[in-house]
């Protein structure tokens, strides 16, 4: 949520981020005055509040009965304003930040460099990732078909065992400071290495609690549960940007990291037809989710940090890729800041987006009532980062296609082999 003054003194910056992102129509006018007049309101019913307690230490009975219902009328009053008023701030979407592309849609986002070759196969077509994990038995979609229906996925073998390794890899990354250090010297930040603590987060929540992390909509992309009142996560970061909502965190405690590894649910509205063999695009995957809290100054640079984190992974997988910032049109609601990374698949020879990190400023600490203490006693609303570390399915589909062989077979990574104890899939069949 934004800041009813930053939208008071800057209307025509607030109009364009909703134009820009495609947002729903706002009367600026309208919120603005709805502001006013609860203010207003406000103040009336602290003097009537006032007056009742004058009233009531002279023993004015009718004088306090007569105040009771104005009060009661402004009240009412009060709430409906109150309920127009959230009904339109709800709607404005975060503001980009300075360095955000403007732009329509994806075919605008500006992809800020490349990294790594990409392998020559020769004469031997790549194939993509499907035909080789169904070929050696990694993958069955049939069965899977069967059970649960259309983008659902057995994971078997080695190709399962690999999800447990980039698990244990990313862990390892994410809870070693030195590692962090190194990296942070890499690319050039100065940024506190204090490492992540790792989570195993609920994977159902409140549609209350996600609204308020402005992740509910669009509402078709959820698997939502009306009898319990309960919605399945999209992502970690639904139930870890809620850990410290209604709190406020002495300044000394940031950064605060975590990493969350869980299963992910999308209905995948809307995307018939697309993607509908393999690991691409399923209704479940599983995820390792960094989720961070800092001081409003470091938010940036945090972001940063972040990023320079995913491409470590990258580089260590061996795994040509692209960075990406994401354009006005295709960014998040919340999202103030958005950097994507597209990893290089030969098979279907394209990039595929397999992380993004997206940078909250303190949109949705402001929703959720997450605060910094400051130690000169005043406080503000803490700024937020949330990001892919692995998305499983698409991580385990690039390292298929990226490190196949014309002989079938496909040789590991060496960031996991020690994880796996050997340096080629061994097949199922």
């Amino acid at each position: 949520m934004i800041d009813i003054k930053f939208i008071r003194d800057n209307p025509d910056i607030v109009r364009s981020a909703i134009q820009n992102k495609k947002g729903k129509p706002v009367d600026i006018d309208e919120l603005l005055r709805l502001n006013d007049e609860r203010k207003e309101l406000r103040q009336k019913i602290d003097e009537i509040n006032r007056q009742r307690n004058e009233a009531a230490s002279k023993r004015d009975i009718e004088g306090g009965k007569r105040l009771k219902e104005e009060l009661a009328a402004l009240e009412a009053t009060h709430l409906d304003v109150e309920k127009r008023f959230v009904a339109l701030m709800i709607l404005i979407p975060n503001i980009p930040s300075p360095d955000t592309p403007i732009g329509a849609d994806e075919s605008e986002n500006k992809i800020l460099r490349e990294v790594g070759e990409k392998r020559s196969f020769g004469s031997y077509s790549p194939r993509q990732h499907f035909e080789i994990g169904e070929g050696l038995g990694f993958i069955n979609s049939d069965r899977a078909g069967e059970v649960s229906g259309a983008r659902f996925a057995y994971l078997m073998g080695d190709l399962a065992m690999m999800q447990f390794a980039l698990l244990n890899l990313s862990m390892k990354i994410l809870t070693d400071e030195e590692i962090l250090k190194e990296i942070a010297a890499r690319a050039g930040l100065k940024v506190s290495t204090k490492p992540f603590i790792p989570v195993v987060p609920p994977y159902m929540m409140r549609p209350a609690v996600m609204n308020r992390m402005a992740r509910l909509d669009p509402i078709d992309e959820r698997y939502y549960f009306e009898k319990d009142d309960e919605v399945l996560i999209g992502s970690a970061e639904h139930t870890l940007g809620p850990l410290h909502m209604d709190q406020t965190i002495p300044e000394e405690q940031f950064p605060i990291r975590y990493v969350g590894y869980s299963p992910a649910f999308r209905r995948e509205a809307g995307s018939y037809g697309k993607d509908t063999r393999g690991l691409i695009r399923m209704h479940h995957f599983d995820k390792v989710e960094m989720e961070t809290f800092v001081k409003p100054e470091d938010g940036y640079v945090e972001q940063d940090f972040i990023v320079a984190i995913q491409e470590h992974l990258l580089n260590l997988l061996g795994l040509p890729y692209r960075v990406v910032s994401i354009c006005t049109g295709d960014m998040g609601f919340p999202d103030q800041r958005q950097f994507d990374m597209d990893t290089w698949m030969p098979g279907q020879s394209t990039y595929r987006e397999t992380h993004t990190s997206d940078y909250m400023g303190g949109f949705q600490a402001r929703r959720l009532s997450t605060k910094i203490k400051r130690n000169d006693g005043t406080s503000e609303f803490v700024h937020m980062n949330d990001a892919t570390l692995v998305a499983m399915g698409r991580t385990l589909a690039a390292i298929l296609e990226n490190y196949q062989e014309a002989d079938g077979s496909v040789r590991i990574p060496k960031a996991l082999q020690l994880y796996m104890g050997k340096e080629v899939m061994t097949p199922l069949k």
